[in-house]
């Protein structure tokens, strides 16, 4: 999509079940770059069949998914999002709008569950816990570090951003708060997602997401 405004970033680990739903919703002016990072259920060549641009990233890991999809992008504003249909793409223009109008630098999708079984109580209070923490180390005032978020492609890259796993989106606030960025958060709805989450959806995946967070935190 050469006149793209926004280039939508979508990690991407077995989720064709969820990406026809997922790409069929974009807003317009908007183009999916779909970071296959590993799938074995066809998720690349159903993107590639739907529309999507696809790259491919070797590297295993959240954060390398979507720093190789940054790398990809040529809009100059980016923004991210699950691919496993936990949130709404038409719900993306709450993030993107403040910062194409200059308003904003990062804006974040405060989720807002749709039912009590999409977002479970102990998530739910790791996520209050991690707020604190962003706010004690930042002074940012955030209720959410949810995986919608946009920024500037250009001034993401300049971050120079390294955590390559479940780091990756707190060491975006933590780096945007250190350099004086404009954070905010704006509501967006949370569905039960398809399948289960790469990142907390093992008790090892959310003993890693503590590590990788923890190390953030503590640079």
């Amino acid at each position: 999509m050469a006149d793209a405004e926004v280039d939508l970033i979508l990690p991407c680990l077995n989720e064709a079940a969820a990406l026809p739903w997922v790409l069929g919703r974009l807003p317009d002016r908007v183009r999916a770059v779909v970071v296959d990072n590993g799938s074995t259920d066809g998720s690349a060549e159903l993107a590639a069949g739907l529309g999507a641009t696809v790259i491919s990233c070797e590297q295993r890991g959240y954060g390398a998914a979507c720093h190789a999809g940054l790398e990809a992008a040529t809009a100059g504003v980016v923004a991210f999002l699950d691919a496993d249909a936990s949130l709404d793409p038409r719900q993306l223009v709450r993030v993107t709008a403040p910062v194409l109008a200059g308003q904003v630098d990062l804006m974040l999708g405060r989720r807002r569950p749709v039912s009590r079984g999409a977002w479970p109580w102990h998530l739910r209070l790791a996520n209050a816990e991690l707020g604190r923490r962003i706010r004690r180390r930042t002074g940012v005032r955030l209720h959410d570090l949810g995986p919608m978020r946009a920024a500037r492609r250009q001034d993401l890259l300049d971050l120079a951003l390294t955590d390559r796993r479940s780091g990756y989106p707190l060491e975006t606030v933590v780096k945007a708060a250190d350099a004086g960025w404009r954070i905010a958060e704006t509501d967006v709805d949370y569905l039960p997602r398809s399948g289960r989450s790469k990142v907390t959806g093992t008790p090892l995946g959310a003993v890693r997401a503590v590590k990788d967070m923890t190390k953030v935190l503590t640079a």
